[in-house]
C-alpha cells in the first residue's frame, strides 16, 4: 500500500511535467530572455518567496552567482529571503511585515533589474507588495506560481512574465517550479555560452 502511494507520486509528478512542457516552454523562454537582458546590461536579479519557495529563491540566486552546470562568469543575483535580520526587523519595529520584501526591492532594485517571485497561490501579501515595488523601480517581474496565478497574475504588466503551473496541489507545483528554475538557469547559460551537451 505504501509503495503504491509512493509510486503514484512519481507518476503524478511525471504526468504533470509532461503536460506542462508545451504550456510553459514559451513563458520560460520569455523569462530566460528577461534575465539575460538584465544581467548582460549590468543589472541584477532579486528573488523572493515564502516557506519552501524562499529556499527555491535562494537556490536560483546561487545558480546565478556560483554557476549551474557549466563554468561561467558570475551573474548578479540576490535572494531577498536570506537576511533574517531584515526579515524580522519589520515585526520587531512595529512595521508592516507585508513590506519585508518590498523594502528590499525599493532599496536595492533599479530600472532594468528583474524581480523573480515564487508563490504557489500567487496571493501572498508580501509578494504582491514586492511586485508593486518592482514596478515603481521600472523592473521586470517574473512570477512562478500555480493554478491561475492568483492576485499576482492580475498585477503583471505586458513586459512581465507569468509562469503558472496548471495544478492545484502545492507539492506538484513546487516540483515543477524546481524544474522551471533549472530550465531558466540552463537557458541563460545556453544563450551566454552556446548550446552544448552537458556531460553526465
Amino acid at each position: 500500500m505504501l509503495e503504491q502511494r509512493i509510486q503514484q507520486h512519481f507518476i503524478d509528478s511525471a504526468d504533470l511535467k509532461y503536460q506542462a512542457a508545451q504550456v510553459l516552454s514559451h513563458p520560460i523562454a520569455a523569462a530566460v530572455q528577461a534575465v539575460l537582458a538584465c544581467v548582460t546590461s549590468g543589472g541584477k536579479v532579486l528573488a523572493c518567496g515564502n516557506g519552501p519557495s524562499a529556499a527555491e529563491a535562494q537556490q536560483f540566486a546561487a545558480f546565478c552567482v556560483a554557476g549551474f552546470e557549466r563554468e561561467r562568469p558570475e551573474l548578479a543575483a540576490l535572494a531577498l529571503t536570506s537576511d533574517s535580520t531584515l526579515l524580522t526587523a519589520a515585526a520587531a519595529g512595529g512595521h508592516d511585515a507585508a513590506q519585508q520584501f518590498a523594502r528590499q526591492v525599493r532599496a536595492l532594485g533599479q530600472a532594468g533589474d528583474v524581480l523573480l517571485v515564487l508563490s504557489v497561490t500567487g496571493n501572498d501579501a508580501n509578494l504582491l507588495a514586492a511586485a508593486e515595488a518592482a514596478h515603481e523601480r521600472d523592473m521586470t517581474v517574473v512570477v512562478l506560481t500555480g493554478r491561475t496565478g492568483g492576485k499576482l497574475a492580475a498585477l503583471l504588466r505586458e513586459t512581465d512574465v507569468l509562469i503558472s503551473v496548471p495544478h492545484d496541489r502545492s507539492a506538484r507545483v513546487r516540483e515543477v517550479h524546481a524544474l522551471v528554475l533549472h530550465c531558466l538557469s540552463d537557458g541563460v547559460d545556453a544563450q551566454l555560452l552556446g548550446e552544448q551537451e552537458i556531460p553526465l
